[in-house]
């Protein structure tokens, strides 16, 4: 490929560099593992996300609605305008502003319901990359020569010194 010169506002001036350098330094970026792994946790974060809105929204709102009387905390609004309206999907259709705090609700219990999982997965990841502790010692150092020599020696290998 040719070599083409630096602009004015490149790093330094005179110096050239090969077209398409910038495509291989992407990809040379992109397929780093931890690039690839990032990616791979995004997608399974998305999904994941997905699961546990169907869970607040399907499973944990339902039961704490009914305690609170039949509430259904999705179709909990203030009508900022001055006209009534008997659901949130009425108001929406006629585009009526409204402050939608049942929703805001259900993406808050969403949102505990994340960090929590999050945090008993980030614990266990950080239980199992506890580090062993560190060995007995198998060596030490002559205190004449300065050698190392087995922990259970008496006398030093290299200069015949009586160690203790």
């Amino acid at each position: 490929m040719p070599a083409v010169a630096l602009r004015a506002f490149d790093m330094q001036p005179g110096a050239t560099y090969e077209e398409g350098s910038m495509l291989k330094e992407f990809k040379d970026f992109a397929m780093r593992g931890n690039v690839i792994d990032m990616a791979v946790g995004i997608v399974i974060g998305a999904a994941f996300g997905k699961i546990v809105a169907s869970f607040v929204k399907d499973i944990i709102m339902p039961p704490i609605g009914l305690l609170l009387g039949g509430v259904d905390f999705s179709s909990l609004f203030v009508n900022l305008s001055g006209k009534t309206y008997a659901t949130l999907a009425e108001a929406g259709k006629a585009g009526a502003p409204t402050l939608n705090y049942g929703l805001f609700i259900n993406t808050v219990i969403d949102f505990l319901i994340i960090a929590f999982a999050i945090f008993i997965v980030i614990k266990q990841i950080n239980r199992l990359k506890k580090e062993p502790p560190p060995a007995d010692p198998t060596e030490k150092d002559c205190l004449y020569c300065l050698s190392k020599i087995p922990i259970k020696a008496t006398k030093c290998a290299h200069c015949t010194s009586d160690v203790t």
